[in-house]
């Protein structure tokens, strides 16, 4: 992700820039070159011809590189339905943007909608999850989807080797899964196919709008364009004073377990246990307030998640770990997304959400041709920062 920088303005110590394919002021230009500036940039590509990817590197806070890679619709949306029909309109776009990479690249990104669960363990839990889904579905303007709280023997017959513990489980058939690396891999062969300008080590220091055109400033020089998307993740709160935005992120550090690779036998994933299309297995969901500790790894967390996932797979205990990273994700202080045009800066966009896999089909096929039309749809007004000065205002 981009963000600023102490050597902002001094190309002291670093390699010689990327070639540019473009000189001149571009279209439209994304700060972040994670998952949700990636998809964003690709999108904007596909609309005009001129467009640049700033990143600052891999030493920054990057969610997309520790992501679990769900594409998920169930649970999403309680407080705010706006974010149901965001999440289930990225949700049926998926497959036409999987589609369009591999038409371009040649790439598959491992995308899977087979259907989703959330397993129970406890009578408690069961009949919360009962509760949960229901009241998630019947808030007003909620978008509709079908559901079913499976047994333990509905959920047997659909998963082999099911825990003794498991009570059951909620199932939706609008989840799936894809592989975020692979997806990112797509994005950026993308760039080089299209021309696009991938920019790495191009943090942004300032940012200022002269006669109608943004002039970028990186350690290379100032880089112009006539519209600009903060995509930098944690950095957008900073970047976000440049064009007049308070934009209140904060990190939440998540811990995932990947275990070695097995023969698939796990086709519909779990909302904390996947199997990845190659076999490995990943664990996950774990949400700690930690600050920026984004490289440390908890043995109690990882236990406790271990712990669950051999509870519902007791199989599991015979396959081995190979290997736990953590990663920051990017929350707002409610947690539903950010999309926003700046009132001070018109034509400067900010766009930070912490399901940069879910929602990378919105973000390239939606939010990209609202950036190019210079206005975001009224539909988008819950995601505005006016919803925090309201909540401050009550």
């Amino acid at each position: 992700m981009s963000g600023t920088s102490n050597n902002a303005n001094t190309t002291e110590g670093l390699p010689a820039p990327r070639p540019r394919h473009h000189k001149g002021i571009y279209d439209a230009l994304v700060i972040g070159g994670g998952l949700v500036g990636s998809a964003i940039a690709y999108g904007l590509r596909q609309k005009v011809e001129h467009v640049a990817v700033l990143d600052e590197g891999d030493t920054s806070f990057r969610a997309s590189r520790g992501n679990f890679g769900l594409v998920w619709v169930q649970s999403k949306g309680m407080g705010m339905p706006a974010y149901g029909h965001w999440t289930m309109s990225s949700q049926q776009l998926w497959k036409t943007l999987a589609g369009m990479l591999h038409d371009l690249t040649g790439l598959e990104v491992g995308l899977e909608q087979n259907g989703g669960l959330h397993p129970v363990l406890t009578d408690e839990e069961y009949e919360e999850r009962i509760k949960f889904m229901k009241g998630l579905l019947s808030q007003p303007g909620m978008v509709q989807y079908d559901w079913k709280m499976l047994d333990r023997k509905e959920l047997a017959d659909m998963v082999p080797g099911i825990g003794p513990e498991v009570r059951g489980a909620t199932w939706t058939p609008v989840d799936g899964i894809a592989n975020p690396l692979k997806l990112l891999r797509a994005l950026h062969t993308a760039f080089d196919k299209q021309k696009l300008d991938y920019l790495p080590l191009h943090p942004v220091g300032d940012i200022e709008k002269k006669n109608g055109v943004f002039e970028l400033m990186t350690p290379y020089g100032i880089i112009r364009a006539n519209k600009i998307v903060l995509a930098s993740g944690l950095n957008n709160q900073k970047l976000g004073e440049k064009i007049g935005l308070a934009i209140p992120v904060r990190p939440q550090r998540g811990q995932i377990v990947v275990l070695e690779r097995t023969r698939r036998i796990l086709n519909t994933p779990f909302s904390t246990l996947r199997q990845m299309d190659e076999g490995t297995w990943l664990i996950g969901d774990s949400q700690e307030e930690a600050g920026y500790a984004d490289g440390v790894i908890g043995l109690p967390v990882l236990a406790t998640l271990a712990d669950r996932a051999v509870r519902t797979i007791p199989a599991l205990k015979e396959v081995r770990v190979v290997r736990s990273w953590s990663a920051l994700r990017v929350m707002s202080k409610d947690g539903f997304p950010i999309y926003e045009q700046s009132a001070s800066h018109p034509g400067a966009f900010v766009a930070t959400c912490h399901s940069g896999v879910t929602l990378a089909a919105a973000h390239a096929l939606r939010i990209a041709p609202m950036v190019i039309e210079g206005a975001l749809p009224d539909a988008m007004s819950p995601f505005s920062t006016r919803r925090f000065h309201v909540q401050q205002a009550a």
